[in-house]
Parts: C-alpha cells; sequence; structure tokens
C-alpha cells in the first residue's frame, strides 16, 4: 500500500462491512480514497476528492455519499412485511440485541455495535422455513424490487446494492474527473466476490486461508466465467500484496 501511495495509484476498499466497520480499518491503513459499504449499498468519499458537481451526493458524517440502495428503515421494514406474506421466519439484526448479534456473528460487543450501525443492507437468517418457502421468499422479494441473497454466515437483504454497480460508478468519477484511460484492478478473495470482479480489467481471485495456492498466474477454469480471472498464489494481505507489486513492478 505505501508503493501505491508513492505512486499516486488510488485504491479503493469494497466490503460487505458498514461505514463505522471500515473507519477502524482505514484508519490504520491511512486510506484516504473512496470505500464502498455494505455489498454495493453506499459510495463514500472525503470531501473534495472528486473536483467535480456529481448529482446525488450527499453529506453523511465527515464524508461525501452516493446511495446505491433504498434507506435501512425502508429494506427492514420491507424484509418483515415479505416474510410474513411468505409465512417464513425470519431474525435480521433489527430483531436482534447487542449481545444477540455478538453471539450469532462471534463478535466482541463494541465490534456488534460498528456492524449493527447500518444504511443499506439487513443481515438475517430464516428461523423457520423449508426449501421450498425460501424459493417464494427470494422470489416475492425480487418482485417487489429487493434481493436476498446468501452470504458466508447470513442472507442478505437489500434493494439495489449491488457491488459491480457501485464499483463501476465509482469507475466513472475518476475517469470524468481524471479524463485518462484507467485500468481497473480487483483483487477478491473468495466466490462471493466475482460479481464485482466480472466488472474491472484484470480481476484477480485470491485461495481462501488452508486452500491449495494454484501456480502464480493460473487462470481461473470456470465456463460460467465471463472473463478469464488470475489466480492468486497465497490468501490474505500477503496474496494482496504480491498480487499489486508483481502488477506495478
Amino acid at each position: 500500500m505505501s508503493e501505491l501511495e508513492r505512486r499516486k495509484v488510488p485504491y479503493v476498499l469494497l466490503t460487505a462491512r458498514t461505514r463505522e466497520e471500515i473507519e477502524h480499518i482505514r484508519k490504520d491503513l491511512g486510506h484516504n480514497h473512496p470505500f464502498i459499504t455494505e455489498n454495493g449499498g453506499g459510495i463514500f468519499f472525503p470531501d473534495g476528492y472528486f473536483s467535480l458537481k456529481i448529482p446525488g451526493v450527499v453529506r453523511t458524517a465527515r464524508y461525501l455519499s452516493i446511495a446505491q440502495g433504498r434507506p435501512y428503515a425502508e429494506v427492514c421494514e420491507a424484509l418483515d412485511e415479505i416474510a410474513e406474506e411468505c409465512s417464513v421466519g425470519v431474525a435480521g439484526f433489527h430483531h436482534m440485541s447487542l449481545r444477540e448479534i455478538a453471539d450469532n456473528t462471534g463478535m466482541k460487543p463494541r465490534k456488534a455495535e460498528l456492524a449493527r450501525a447500518r444504511e443499506f443492507d439487513e443481515p438475517f437468517y430464516f428461523t423457520s422455513a423449508d426449501d421450498e418457502a425460501i424459493v417464494r421468499f427470494v422470489e416475492s422479494a425480487r418482485a417487489k424490487g429487493f434481493d436476498a441473497r446468501r452470504g458466508k454466515t447470513f442472507w442478505h437483504f437489500s434493494s439495489k446494492c449491488d457491488t459491480a454497480r457501485a464499483l463501476r460508478t465509482v469507475a466513472q468519477l475518476f475517469r470524468d474527473a481524471t479524463h485518462i484511460k484507467l485500468t481497473l484492478v480487483g483483487i477478491g478473495g473468495s466466490d462471493l466476490d466475482l460479481p464485482w470482479l466480472r466488472a474491472v480489467d484484470l480481476p484477480i481471485l485470491l485461495p481462501s486461508p488452508g486452500e491449495a495456492s494454484p501456480p502464480a498466474g493460473q487462470t481461473a477454469a470456470n465456463p460460467s466465467r465471463s472473463k478469464a480471472i488470475v489466480m492468486g498464489d497465497a490468501p490474505g494481505a500477503a496474496g494482496w500484496n504480491r498480487a499489486i507489486l508483481d502488477i506495478i513492478s
């Protein structure tokens, strides 16, 4: 990251976490570039970062932001209504106490409090539903303009929270502000990152911890993927650093 900063190469953080969760990570990294939260729900950047007039931008805390999804209160209301209509039981973060969120996530209470500060996307799980009911719930949500997607630990319910769309929006802001041709590099850590990895010019997928590392630079052999995805040779921070240094060296 220090090499990226030295070369004045911006890097955008894209995460399923909330704005308050990512604040601490950004502080540790010294990150002063745009970031995308809650699976594409919100785009945030420092005031003055882009010398542009941006439609739909609002001030959120100390950032300017663009909401890609509907407000959290509307999302929670829709989750409860669709669950009732489909006769399924759901438990979202808005149903849980801080202690229950901590117990269900394995987080300490302070981190659970940051995770609960949601703006666009509601993590939830089904408390009573068979496979057919879940399919019915997902289809009903889609018909009403919402998405229900399975994540690593929880399902996620939102409206128009799309990581690829958010990434394309940020890329266009950079193009409009700089008027130069950009090469977008994306580094993901699981198959859940594939939707937005397909939106970049050079997608790199790191192996999961404990997974056998493929030969460096090997492309993923998956006919369902619309472009070749380069496989990283190590998981986590080590793989991220190697991939970036290989690209910019």
